[in-house]
């Protein structure tokens, strides 16, 4: 059995090994890497933010929604692809419907964006892409599809008062190519895409 001074030495020692541990790799081993962040990643360490005018509006990581306080889509701007995430693009609410795709809540959802879609650009049903129908699996992509954006090319030329051709051209200069020259899809910032969009209208 441990003497009295043997255990005090004891819990003596586990107690700055702790407090050594905890200033080491909980605050050492944490600025470290927030310095190496800082230095070779700034901008994805401080959140990809997006500025205008010096005020930040967005991420380019995290999509945002273009409509009004009704939720009634903004015809002067780019639509997004649908969010399942909170009330729409809620980063603390990160995720999709978990809706399987026979659900009859997910296929009657669907064909009601596909009417508003259809409603809303002036086409038939049968060309509205699938990503302005079904939402990501996160719930916060901030893409969609070079084919979505150049479908809504002709509103936002008439909202704007642009030409089609100056618009699809603005859209053309922001679609960015596959990760790597072969992962995923191409795609298009909607953010990036309407902050350019009012610079040109400016």
């Amino acid at each position: 059995m441990a003497s009295p001074r043997q255990t005090l030495r004891t819990t003596g020692v586990a107690i700055r090994l702790l407090l050594i541990s905890t200033l080491v790799l909980g605050v050492g081993y944490s600025a470290v890497i927030l310095g190496v962040g800082q230095l070779a990643f700034p901008a994805a360490a401080n959140g990809s933010t997006i500025t205008r005018d010096g005020e930040v509006v967005g991420s380019a990581l995290i999509g945002q929604s273009f409509t009004d306080a009704d939720g009634v889509p903004l015809p002067e701007y780019f639509q997004s692809r649908p969010s399942a995430a909170g009330d729409g693009y809620d980063a603390g609410a990160s995720s999709g419907s978990n809706l399987g795709p026979e659900n009859a809540d997910l296929v009657a959802l669907i064909e009601d964006r596909r009417a508003n879609v259809s409603e809303l650009e002036g086409v038939d049903p049968s060309a509205v892409p699938v990503d302005a129908l079904t939402a990501s699996a996160s719930g916060l992509d901030p893409h969609i599809s070079p084919e979505y954006a150049m479908l809504q090319v002709p509103r936002v030329a008439r909202e704007r008062g642009l030409t089609e051709t100056e618009v699809g051209d603005l859209v053309e200069s922001m679609i960015q190519g596959r990760d790597l020259g072969y992962l995923g899809e191409p795609t298009v910032n909607v953010l990036r895409l309407n902050l350019a969009l009012d610079e040109r209208s400016r």
